[in-house]
């Protein structure tokens, strides 16, 4: 008799945690991209490659991938903190080793020691959804002997029907990333060795990851299937730049004073994480967890 009871409160529990799953997460109560404003591409970007395969529409931006390019963009300026957001198209159908990316990232400035703030877009095979994943590499630990900071999520909406707001938000105390201005992850500063500190610029791309990027690189970019699309628009930014003066005050995630979550902002990303994230770092157990110190501190 118990243990059908204990079945049964697993299955309750369960249960309803599946069946939340299928709707959208509760109100975050603040939706700070309303508090940013709207930046013309024409004006705030550069093309960084791949001039060929990218096209503007009434500050509306495709760039694709084919067997003979990808394409990026870059800020024309870096910042040392802010609010960074895109809304963004997903191409539907085969996209298996296509990533399309919108991050933060000094690796210019800092070759082979670099930082960098990832929301990147996992390419699938037919029937299956999109990944998200959210990254974070501080002074190198993206290049050579790769230490990611990987959290990764399957959305509660398809993302190749509609454009969906991403963003992050990067202040000295922590790092925050956005879904349509609801918080899915919060990375806080623990340590001067383990967050991004120093200056970067905002950059978008679509590349070929067929190494790696789906399922562990087990499909790879299928190229009768091309071009592969990645569409940009509303793009919102805000913060401090590199060039501006100390007295700059950093850009909060939130109505209050203090900058970091509120308690129902708080609520809502464990909800997400809760119902939606799909692998989360620091507890995989085949990581070596003495070079990512902040998932114990």
């Amino acid at each position: 008799m118990a243990f059908v009871f204990l079945f049964s409160l697993i299955f309750i529990l369960t249960g309803a945690s599946v069946i939340n799953a299928g709707y959208g997460p509760p109100s975050p109560g603040f939706y700070p991209s309303t508090k940013f404003r709207s930046l013309t591409f024409n004006r705030c970007f550069k093309t960084l490659w791949g001039p060929s395969h990218q096209s503007i529409n009434n500050n509306a931006l495709d760039i694709w991938l084919d067997s003979s390019s990808g394409s990026g963009f870059k800020s024309t300026r870096p910042f040392r903190s802010g609010y960074f957001g895109a809304s963004i198209k997903l191409q539907p159908g085969y996209t298996a080793g296509v990533i399309t990316a919108f991050y933060l990232s000094n690796n210019e400035a800092h070759p082979g020691f670099h930082d960098e703030v990832d929301i990147e877009f996992l390419g699938t095979t037919f029937g299956k959804p999109y990944t998200l994943q959210t990254n974070v590499y501080i002074r190198g630990s993206g290049d050579g002997t790769i230490i990611g900071r990987e959290m990764k999520f399957h959305l509660w909406f398809d993302p190749t029907q509609n454009f969906h707001h991403y963003a992050i938000l990067w202040s000295p105390r922590d790092i925050i990333f956005f879904v349509d201005d609801v918080p899915i992850r919060r990375y806080p500063r623990k340590s001067a060795i383990t967050f991004p500190l120093r200056p970067m610029w905002l950059y978008g791309s679509i590349w070929d990851a067929s190494s790696w990027a789906t399922e562990d690189g087990k499909y790879k970019a299928d190229y009768r299937y091309q071009p592969f699309v990645g569409r940009f628009t509303n793009f919102r930014a805000g913060g401090c730049s590199a060039y501006s003066s100390p007295r700059c005050r950093p850009v909060t995630a939130s109505p209050g004073r203090s900058g970091g979550l509120s308690k129902r902002q708080y609520m809502t990303m464990k909800w997400v994480q809760r119902n939606h994230m799909v692998y989360h770092y620091c507890m995989d157990n085949k990581r070596d967890h003495s070079l990512t110190p902040e998932c114990w501190n």
